[in-house]
C-alpha cells in the first residue's frame, strides 16, 4: 500500500470542497422538498377542481335516476347544464397548458401530426380524404401533442381504401 504525502494547503482545499458539498447537498435537499411540496398542491388542486366536475355530473346523473321521466323544461336545459360541466372541465385543463386542437371539418384535409384517421366514408359531396367527422378531439399539453385528434375523412367511392 502506497502512502500519499498531501500539504496543509491540499488538505485545507479538499476539506473545504468537502465542506462545500455538504452545504451544496442541504440546499439541494431543501430544493427537493420544496418542490415536492410545491407538486403535492399543485395535485391536489387539480384533484379537487376534477372533483367539482364530477360532481357535477353526479348531480345530472342523481336527478335523472330519481326522476326517470324528467320534466320537458330539465331535458331543454340539459345540453346547457352538459355543456357548462364541458367548459368547467377544458378550463381545469386549460389552466395546466392541456388544449383542444382545433380542426375544421369539411374545409382540410388532414394534418398528420395533429390528427389519426379511424374511418372512412364514402362521401361525394366533399373532396377526397376531407375531414367530416371528429371522433374524438386531440390535445396539446404545452407545445407536445398529448393526444392526436381521431378523424374520419371521405373517400369517393366504396372501393377505395
Amino acid at each position: 500500500m502506497s502512502n500519499f504525502i498531501i500539504s496543509q494547503e491540499q488538505l485545507d482545499l479538499i476539506t473545504q470542497e468537502i465542506n462545500n458539498l455538504k452545504k451544496d447537498k442541504v440546499v439541494l435537499q431543501q430544493s427537493l422538498r420544496e418542490e415536492q411540496s410545491q407538486t403535492t398542491a399543485k395535485t391536489e388542486d387539480l384533484f379537487l377542481e376534477l372533483l367539482e366536475t364530477g360532481d357535477a355530473l353526479e348531480a345530472l346523473l342523481n336527478y335523472l335516476e330519481q326522476n326517470p321521466n324528467p320534466n320537458p323544461e330539465f331535458i331543454q336545459r340539459l345540453p346547457k347544464s352538459v355543456a357548462a360541466v364541458n367548459r368547467k372541465f377544458l378550463s381545469v385543463l386549460g389552466k395546466r397548458q392541456v388544449l383542444p386542437i382545433e380542426i375544421e371539418l369539411q374545409s382540410t384535409q388532414p394534418d398528420f401530426n395533429l390528427c389519426r384517421v379511424v374511418d372512412r366514408e364514402v362521401r361525394n359531396d366533399v373532396a377526397d380524404q376531407t375531414i367530416t367527422k371528429i371522433v374524438r378531439r386531440g390535445f396539446y399539453l404545452g407545445e407536445k401533442i398529448l393526444r392526436p385528434t381521431e378523424v374520419i375523412t371521405s373517400k369517393t367511392s366504396v372501393g377505395e381504401l
